[in-house]
């Protein structure tokens, strides 16, 4: 169904009334991207959030986002456009649980992956994303005892790629756990042409044939710089109207699923980022609501390790 202008214009006009800031991820639906003060990936927009002069931030992504955002702005008001946007990663990894497997290994410090629950990163030492993990994993000594949460699949890769054992929490993320091995394979044969680039949340078989593995940042980045026309992209297909926008002249392929898709292009994406709409937004600036809550101390436990991540994230100096 066509968007008409009105929408577009309620929205800037409660941006305006509310001094009120949309941040999107790569996930979100075209429209959505296009209407948003700032697009990025979880640690560009946990950056964005930081730093941001707005009294009200509309977080347009998944639960965990928005709650990031509250995290950083307890003063703030913090909305998201459907409350149901959840994320089968942070779902994996209940606190309950995890405070039970965190006390079985009393000497290890904790990494968590962004994708988890206010509570699970009140549980953390530091948080961190696709895009630094390799970075922040690598600060820690070596003797140090590790475990990494919720995705079994990232750190599984980070293992391997740094030489560094991990205790790994067995989560997943629905979407990039969908990818087949087989199909990957038989869909590079008929472009031998194209570069396979892969997110790292992806399982390992299929991980083994990708000629880049990174962040969406850096997937999008790898389809700018590179001298290859065309790419087999294996992440949620949102991220591909940011690359085709930056690099219209590419081919883009989505990587194969497992089993059929009745509905063209809708099987891998991710449920929970497709709940957002434009109406939505709309709403959620008009209302306010749904609004996010993290009560006190909860917020300020899982505080310090998004702060610790976003200050090994800076720069570093030359």
């Amino acid at each position: 169904m066509a968007i008409g202008p009105d929408l577009f214009d309620e929205i800037e006009a409660l941006k305006k009334e509310r001094n009120a800031i949309i941040l999107a991820h790569y996930y979100q639906e075209p429209d959505i991207q296009e209407i948003a003060d700032f697009v990025g990936d979880s640690l560009q927009l946990a950056q964005a959030a930081q730093g941001t002069k707005a009294d009200v931030i509309c977080f347009a992504g998944v639960h965990f986002m928005a709650e990031t955002a509250k995290i950083l702005n307890p003063g703030k008001t913090v909305v998201i456009p459907d409350l149901d946007a959840g994320c089968s990663l942070a779902d994996s990894c209940p606190p309950d649980a995890f405070a039970a497997f965190k006390a079985r290994h009393p000497h290890a410090k904790v990494i968590t992956y962004i994708n988890c629950s206010a509570g699970i990163k009140a549980l953390s030492d530091v948080i961190v994303t696709s895009s630094n993990a390799e970075r922040i994993v690598e600060s820690f000594p070596p003797e140090q005892e590790l475990i990494f949460a919720p995705d079994r699949n990232l750190g599984a890769w980070l293992s391997e790629k740094l030489g560094r054992k991990m205790i790994l929490w067995d989560g997943s993320c629905i979407v990039h756990e969908q990818f087949s091995e087989r199909k990957l394979v038989q869909l590079k044969v008929r472009n031998p042409d194209a570069e396979v680039i892969a997110h790292p949340e992806c399982e390992a078989s299929v991980l083994r044939h990708a000629d880049f593995v990174g962040s969406t940042s850096a997937l999008l980045s790898r389809v700018k710089a590179s001298d290859r026309r065309s790419f087999i992209v294996a992440t949620e297909p949102g991220i591909f109207h940011e690359m085709q926008r930056a690099a219209p002249e590419k081919t883009l392929l989505e990587a194969p699923i497992h089993g059929s898709c009745p509905t063209t292009g809708a099987c891998n994406e991710c449920p929970h980022m497709k709940r957002n709409t434009l109406e939505k937004v709309r709403d959620s600036l008009r209302d306010l609501s749904p609004a996010i809550d993290v009560p006190e101390p909860l917020r300020s436990r899982a505080l310090q390790p998004i702060l610790r991540m976003l200050e090994l994230s800076r720069p570093r100096a030359a």
